[in-house]
Parts: structure tokens; C-alpha cells; sequence
């Protein structure tokens, strides 16, 4: 695991459901990387599985409190200036009282500064589960978000974004950027860690493979975590 900006805990490795269809498959595929060790779940509105993400999640016995679960609000809701909205309906789809990970799938140019605004406006506002119909009430505690009594929870620290989710691999890897994040906090995630399979005949990454007996998968995502990035 890896520590974020506002002191939580996120593990490194991740097991990513983006073109898993919304049936049993997703729902077996999800229970059983749980069941296997797997603590990280990241889906989104816009792979249209949270409902079977959802049921891999409760089918699979692990603690709620064990779990790192992610979703993002796709550029549709953020035109429509429905964030709140899109938000609640990921946790209705997903069955969770709450979201570890929230994310800007994508910054929509005229978009993303007042979707990030939303996103803070819902991070400062606690919804006490005990009790729904109690009057909401600011969160923060000496800059952070007091956890105990929180059911909807972004992981975007205070005011800071946490997490920035990039292409990134063998390949592929933004030094610059990378550098930024790290030298202002912000943990980097990779999505796309194995390159859709670019380099799964490179000749390097299958020289070394045979050098650790481990195949060019696993090569390339060891790489990233040794780096520090979440795949």
C-alpha cells in the first residue's frame, strides 16, 4: 500500500474491470481476485458493470473496511453539471454506503474546474448512517476529513487531488509529469499498466522475463510498483 495526502491507505496493485460485461462474468471475475488477495476494485459509470462490480464485491466475503473501491464520473454528467447526481447513482449501482476513490474521468475543457468544485462541496459534507435524515455538516478536522461518521468519501485531500490516473508502462512513461505528482504529493495510477499487451513479445521484456522466470506481464507491472506507481 501507499499513503495518499490526507493519510488513507491505497494499495499499489489494483484489479481494473474496464470491458467487463455487466453479468455474472464481472460479478465471478471481481469475487474471485478478492478472494485471491486483491483489495483494490476499479471500475466506472462509463463501463456500465458497477451493479455487477457491486455483486463480486458482496458475493465475495471480504470486509467492506478491507476494501479500496474506485469509480469516476464520465463526461455526459459533467456537461449536464450533474455530479452529485452521477455520484449517488454509482453508489446505488456499486450498493456501497461508500466510494474510497472518486475521479474526474476525464477533464472535459469547460468542465472539469467546476466538476472539481462539486467534488469538494461533497468531500466537506457528512451524511451521518445512523441517521440520514440528519442535517448535513462540514467534515474537516485539522485539514482532513474525519472519517467516522463519513458515508460518502472522495480520497481528493484537502482541496488537493490525491490520485492522478495516467497511462503509464514500460513504453510509456511521462517523466515530467510523473516528477510533478510526486514533488507536489500526488500519488501516480496507472491505467493501461500492461499497454493493452504492446509489449507482452517485446524482446527485453521477454529476456527478462526468462532471467526471473516470470512472464513480461508480471515484469512491467513490477516495474511500475518499484516505482512507486499504482497499476
Amino acid at each position: 500500500t501507499v499513503y495518499l495526502n490526507n493519510d488513507r491507505q491505497m494499495p499499489l496493485l489494483g484489479f481494473g474491470v474496464y470491458r467487463l460485461a455487466n453479468d455474472s462474468t464481472a460479478v465471478n471475475a471481481v469475487a474471485t481476485a478478492l478472494q485471491n488477495g486483491y483489495r483494490l476494485v476499479d471500475t466506472a459509470s462509463v463501463y456500465k458493470n458497477e451493479e455487477s462490480v457491486g455483486r463480486g464485491i458482496a458475493a465475495s466475503g471480504i470486509p467492506r473496511k478491507e476494501l479500496f473501491i474506485t469509480s469516476k464520473i464520465w463526461n455526459t454528467a459533467q456537461r449536464l453539471g450533474d455530479v452529485k447526481g452521477a455520484f449517488l447513482r454509482s453508489l446505488e449501482r456499486l450498493k456501497l454506503d461508500y466510494i474510497d476513490l472518486y475521479m474526474i474521468h476525464w477533464p472535459v475543457p469547460g468542465c472539469y474546474l467546476s466538476t472539481w468544485k462539486e467534488l469538494e462541496e461533497i468531500l466537506d459534507t457528512v451524511v451521518d448512517i445512523a441517521d440520514p435524515n440528519k442535517p448535513k455538516q462540514p467534515a474537516r478536522a485539522e485539514g482532513r476529513v474525519e472519517y467516522r461518521h463519513v458515508s460518502y468519501r472522495y480520497k481528493l485531500g484537502s482541496g488537493d487531488p490525491a490520485v492522478n490516473q495516467i497511462e503509464c508502462h514500460p513504453l510509456c512513461y511521462p517523466t515530467a509529469l510523473i516528477e510533478y505528482c510526486r514533488q507536489n504529493g500526488i500519488q501516480v495510477q496507472a491505467y493501461a499498466p500492461l499497454a493493452r499487451g504492446a509489449y507482452l513479445d517485446n524482446d527485453i521484456m521477454c529476456v527478462l522475463g526468462t532471467k526471473y522466470a516470470k512472464t513480461p506481464a508480471q515484469i512491467g507491472l513490477r516495474w511500475a510498483i518499484q516505482k512507486g506507481i499504482s497499476v
